[in-house]
């Protein structure tokens, strides 16, 4: 089967490298690591000054690795170097620049769904970070209104007249969910949707032809204001709409948005539940590093996370 993994790992911080090269390891030949960024250890590379030294301890945290990846005291750069060298070193298959949409059951398999290709696995391992925020638009949101502007799907409710902004795919997928019950509008700035997989493309192109869901394309907003309670919509072409929900779907999602697509169940503190082998509801996708802990991970838990999850996969390869 074309684009078919033994493993497929999200994330391309400590926690991702160790995962392929622990993967590798074990003995999986077909291991991808996939990375939104353009390179691996993004946050190691934009928030750490040049020189800046990265300690095994952490926090008081354990430092004591337990896999097949050490992690030594050093530097910014000695710590870059050390893990180009476990990439090339161990061959790994690595595609940058491929956000993830989506991670989807289906049967036995685990369908991942990126900007560049849609890959299936048998298990995936999510180590995503924690400094995802999501894009706001240049004008002024009113707070009063901060209870009807969403970035997500929370809190809305059905029989509302919503509009949701943004032409990429997590507005299309937000726009036909909730179509199924409530007024939904999907405005988008130009007058074509261009980034959008075909799944989506076509879900969108069906609603709208079934009535479903109006498309509000080729023109922009230009502000916001409270009308009651609700949303006034001023758009660039003169027109007004009130709604009584706006949604932002214009990109740079955060880690639990990303885990709520996903169909992973989320405590109180929206952090991923998962088991003692770090595996969450749903069976085969599990999720380390530190947007599986509380307070946040050192690289050496990161490490050793890729480790408890590549050790029970292996255990329980057979079952």
């Amino acid at each position: 089967m074309e684009n078919l993994y033994d493993v497929v790992v999200i994330g391309g911080g400590p926690f991702g490298i160790a995962s392929v090269v622990e993967a590798k390891k074990a003995g999986f030949a077909n291991v991808l690591l996939l990375e939104k960024g353009d390179n691996h250890s993004q946050t190691i590379r934009k928030f750490y000054k040049d020189g800046k030294r990265v300690d095994k301890v952490y926090k008081g945290l354990d430092s004591e690795t337990k896999g097949c990846v050490e992690f030594f005291d050093g530097t910014k750069e000695s710590t870059l170097n050390y893990f180009d060298k476990l990439l090339d070193d161990g061959d790994i298959e690595a595609i940058f620049n491929a956000e993830v949409e989506s991670v989807k059951k289906d049967g036995d398999l685990l369908v991942v769904t990126t900007a560049k290709g849609v890959y299936k696995a048998k298990n995936v391992m999510v180590g995503i970070g924690r400094m995802g925020k999501p894009n706001k638009p240049d004008y002024k949101i009113p707070p009063s209104l901060i209870q009807v502007v969403n970035y997500n799907l929370n809190n809305c409710n059905c029989g509302e007249k919503i509009i949701v902004v943004g032409g990429g795919n997590s507005a299309a997928e937000y726009a036909v969910d909730l179509s199924g019950c409530n007024d939904v509008t999907l405005n988008y700035r130009r007058s074509t949707f261009t980034r959008l997989n075909d799944i989506n493309l076509a879900a969108v192109e069906d609603s709208a032809r079934d009535g479903k869901l109006t498309l509000k394309l080729g023109v922009d907003i230009v502000g916001i204001e409270n009308d009651n309670g609700k949303v006034s919509v001023s758009y660039g072409d003169g027109s007004v709409v009130i709604y009584d929900r706006i949604i932002y779907a214009i990109g740079g999602s955060t880690p639990v948005d990303f885990l709520q697509k996903c169909g992973i169940e989320l405590d109180s503190d929206t952090k991923p539940i998962v088991d003692e082998n770090l595996q969450t509801n749903v069976k085969g996708l599990y999720v380390g590093g530190d947007i599986a802990s509380k307070n946040g991970a050192s690289i050496v838990s990161a490490l050793n996370d890729a480790h408890k999850i590549m050790n029970y996969i292996v255990n329980n390869k057979a079952q």
